[in-house]
C-alpha cells in the first residue's frame, strides 16, 4: 500500500500526535510519500525506517497511491484538493486543529482509524466540487473547490455590489461584504458562519450566502447543481479579494466569473464508525447542550 502524507505547518505540540500516527503507519509497512515542505520541518524530529519519496505538487504524486492523508485541519485537507484534483485517490483527514468537519478523525481515534484502512474496512464517499470560470487566467490549473467560491471586498472600504445571474437570468444584486457559493460540504465551513444552512454531502446542491448583507431581506439561498451561478462586480475600488478553499486571488472590477458544478468528483475516505449525522451531533452539540 502506497501512502501519501500531507501536512503544511505545524508546532511542538504537534510531533508526539504526529509521530504516533507514524509510527502506526511504518508498523504497517505502508510504503510513505510525503509533502516535501512537511518532511523538511520534520525530519528532525521523527526517526524514518528508510528514506521515503516526496511530492511537491500534483504533477508528481504517484499515481499509484492509493490513498492520501492530510495531518491537520479542515483548511489543510482543503490544500490536498488540488493536489488530488482529478487523479480519483481517496482522501482522509486526521484532525491535529479544532473543530474539523472534513478532518472529523481526532488523534485520539488515528490509530484505530489506520488499522481500520489497512483492514479495508471504510467507505468511500464521492463529494462534487464546483469549478470556476474567469474570462482572465486565475487559480492556474486548478479553477475548483470542494467547499467554496466567495468574492469579497479586498480592503476596509464600502460594500460592494455583486449582480448574480442563474443561467443567465437575474437573480439578485447583493449588497454586502462579499458572497459566498458553498457546495453541499463547504455548508458546514464559512456558509455556515455566515448564517447558511447545513446541507447533507450527498444533495445535489449549491448555497448561495451573502456576507454581512446590507439588506436583512436578504438571506441565504440553494439552488440546483445544474445550474451556471455567474457575476457582475461593481464597488468604489477597482479590485476585489476571489477565493476557492483556502487559495487567493486578487481580481479587477472588470473580471468576468461564473461558477458550476465540476465534471469530477472527490473521493473521501470514512471510516465504517463514522457518518455525517455523527460529525453534526459532536461538532455542533446537537442532542448534548444541556442548555435548552
Amino acid at each position: 500500500m502506497i501512502v501519501a502524507v500531507y501536512n503544511r505547518t505545524f508546532g511542538k505540540e504537534d510531533i508526539p500526535a504526529i509521530s504516533k500516527i507514524l509510527s502506526a503507519l511504518q508498523a504497517h509497512k505502508i510504503q510513505l510519500v510525503f509533502y516535501k515542505d512537511f518532511y523538511t520541518q520534520l525530519k528532525d524530529s521523527f526517526s524514518f525506517d528508510e528514506t521515503p519519496a516526496f511530492f511537491t505538487s500534483r504533477l508528481d504524486l504517484p499515481i499509484q497511491t492509493d490513498m492520501l492523508i492530510s495531518l491537520g485541519g479542515d483548511g489543510t485537507m482543503l490544500d490536498t484538493v488540488s493536489f488530488i484534483g482529478d487523479s480519483n485517490i481517496p482522501l482522509i483527514g486526521i484532525n491535529l486543529g479544532r473543530l474539523g468537519f472534513l478532518a472529523a478523525i481526532s488523534e485520539n481515534e488515528a490509530a484505530d482509524a489506520i488499522e481500520s484502512l489497512v483492514r479495508g474496512s471504510y467507505t468511500i464517499e464521492k463529494r462534487s466540487l464546483l469549478h470556476l470560470e474567469s474570462s482572465m487566467p486565475i487559480f492556474e490549473d486548478a479553477p475548483f473547490a470542494l467547499n467554496e467560491f466567495t468574492i469579497h471586498r479586498k480592503d476596509s472600504s464600502s460594500m460592494i455590489k455583486i449582480h448574480t445571474y442563474l443561467n443567465g437570468e437575474f437573480l439578485n444584486t447583493y449588497w454586502a461584504d462579499g458572497l459566498i457559493v458553498a457546495t453541499p460540504t463547504g455548508s458546514t465551513g464559512y456558509s455556515l458562519s455566515c448564517g447558511g444552512p447545513v446541507v447533507f454531502p450527498q444533495t445535489s446542491s449549491f448555497v448561495i450566502t451573502p456576507v454581512a448583507p446590507h439588506n436583512l431581506s436578504t438571506r441565504p439561498i440553494i439552488v440546483p447543481d445544474d445550474n451556471v451561478i455567474s457575476f457582475e462586480l461593481e464597488g468604489r475600488t477597482d479590485h476585489f479579494l476571489c477565493t476557492l478553499d483556502s487559495r487567493t486571488e486578487t481580481i479587477p472590477t472588470s473580471i468576468q466569473l461564473a461558477v458550476k458544478k465540476e465534471n469530477f468528483t472527490i473521493s473521501l475516505i470514512r471510516p465504517d464508525e463514522h457518518n455525517f449525522l455523527k460529525t453534526i451531533r459532536q461538532k455542533l452539540y446537537w442532542g448534548i447542550d444541556r442548555r435548552n
